[in-house]
């Protein structure tokens, strides 16, 4: 199992890197211009993990599904529903019961496709990756990326980890994906002691997700999946708490006075069924169902 946790150490090169001269980028992330081995590699691997989007393991599916037809006003339609069929309105149960299905598995279907966007990341990211190793340019997948390793890209190539560019020439890059600029930018591998520019607009820093637009460059890479900007907005995305809507927070009371308004008449009609006219238990009983179901909103919910 490997353990991406950083030390206190790695956390502080990735937040300076970009305040080293090109040549000591080099010994501050233990590698070298020609590469590094596979031996060192596979060895990093073991350590840092993939370089890939993780997804977070959340509430399984099948959870998901049922709690679209569990909560209270799913709930109150079902036993409308149940009640329907009580009174002898069959047709007036099944429809209460068909509008509860429909919403439940609509309601569901667009959960789903929301919860695709850590997918939708995945794909922005390249499959492969080329590189210096053992002194030679390879070209690898890109999950197999390490700190450390010296990326090599040219115009049209996708970066597929942050990095810290040693050598360039004229080279721009869309960063569309991560900051939204519409136009390349222009980088450079010197030095940035700049203090007031964000992490995303340094010039000598080249980051997952982002593609080279024009000229060529060389790159150490200093994070690899999560801990690259690209994984930390996708950790975001995964890690967004859902709270309800305002139009659903009424729902909510609304549901909750329309069950004790129903129930309520209900019961003051079956009461009143008995005491005034004579009627007997069952037919009591199922007049007062009746006026409970008309009191259910059916079409509140879709």
């Amino acid at each position: 199992m490997t353990d991406s946790t950083d030390t206190p150490f790695e956390a502080s090169i990735r937040a300076s890197v970009h305040t080293l001269p090109a040549p000591e980028v080099y010994e501050v992330l233990g590698t070298r211009p020609e590469g590094l081995t596979q031996a060192e590699t596979e060895e990093r691997l073991r350590r840092f993990g993939h370089n890939a989007i993780r997804e977070v393991k959340g509430k399984p599916l099948i959870l998901k599904f049922l709690a679209n037809f569990t909560h209270l006003m799913a709930i109150l339609l079902w036993v409308g529903g149940i009640v329907g069929f009580i009174a002898q309105m069959p047709q007036l149960g099944l429809a209460i019961w068909m509008v509860n299905v429909i919403n439940g598995v609509f309601s569901f279907w667009q959960e789903y496709r929301a919860e695709k966007a850590t997918e939708a990341l995945r794909r922005l990211l390249p499959a492969y990756a080329r590189v210096l190793r053992d002194g030679g340019e390879r070209r690898i997948l890109a999950e197999e990326l390490v700190p450390g390793d010296v990326m090599l890209l040219a115009e049209g190539d996708h970066v597929s980890a942050d990095g810290r560019l040693v050598r360039e020439a004229e080279l721009r890059v869309d960063q569309s994906t991560l900051t939204g600029e519409s136009h390349p930018v222009r980088k450079t591998d010197e030095a940035v002691l700049r203090t007031d520019l964000a992490r995303a607009e340094l010039p000598n820093l080249v980051f997952a997700g982002t593609s080279a637009a024009a000229g060529t460059g060389k790159a150490v890479v200093f994070a690899t999946g999560m801990d690259t900007e690209f994984g930390k907005i996708a950790g975001l995305t995964q890690g967004v708490v859902e709270e309800l809507s305002p139009l659903q927070i009424e729902m909510d009371r609304a549901t909750k006075l329309v069950t004790m308004l129903a129930v309520s008449i209900g019961l003051l009609f079956f009461v009143l069924a008995i005491v005034l006219t004579g009627m007997d238990l069952a037919n009591g009983f199922i007049f007062a169902m009746g006026m409970i179901v008309a009191f259910v909103p059916e079409g509140m919910l879709p």
